[in-house]
């Protein structure tokens, strides 16, 4: 089927068509969701709410761009309401110091799983996290991310640097561990 008859179809509000909407976006979405709400249950919560958001607002999908990258926008702005929700994104968090120690070259993370890989980035701080998914995983610019997340530039800029920092930090104590 067609996308465009399949967003026709849950414009007019046909069951089939949101049932084949979520299944082919589910799992994808809920890896979205996970990224950046630590929590499983919640994180379920994230996805039924972007759900319930996509079928809502589909009339204002207009069509230009991709349907999927649509539904991608919905659900990171509906993680981060979340996360504002629950005071997850705290500027507080981001001025005071977290102790970094330089350990030379960037690990090499060729023998970690994406599984391990995940696990170090969920346990970065919430901001952190949030800056980290936004620029490197979602592409977003450190410009739109400071509007996203109401915060300066280069606030957003320092967030993701910390966050790549404590990254590794985690990547060589995993590394060490084995």
């Amino acid at each position: 089927m067609s996308e465009q008859r399949l967003i026709l179809a849950c414009k007019q509000g046909k069951l089939w068509a949101r049932k084949e909407v979520y299944e082919q976006y589910a799992p994808s979405m809920m890896a979205l969701c996970r990224r950046y709400v630590s929590d499983v249950e919640d994180a379920k919560d994230v996805l039924q709410e972007g759900f319930l958001k996509i079928f809502i607002e589909i009339g204002q999908y207009s069509g230009k761009g991709s349907f999927g990258g649509w539904v991608r926008r919905v659900f990171v702005n509906t993680s981060l309401d979340y996360m504002r929700k629950k005071n997850r994104l705290k500027q507080k968090e981001l001025l005071t110091d977290v102790e970094m120690d330089y350990y030379g070259d960037i690990p090499d993370i060729s023998d970690i799983t994406a599984d391990d890989l995940m696990h170090c980035i969920n346990e970065l701080p919430d901001t952190y996290r949030t800056v980290f998914n936004l620029f490197a995983v979602e592409g977003f610019s450190h410009r739109e991310i400071a509007v996203l997340l109401d915060m300066p530039e280069s606030t957003s800029r320092s967030a993701f640097f910390r966050a790549r920092q404590l990254l590794q930090k985690k990547i060589r104590e995993l590394m060490e561990y084995r």
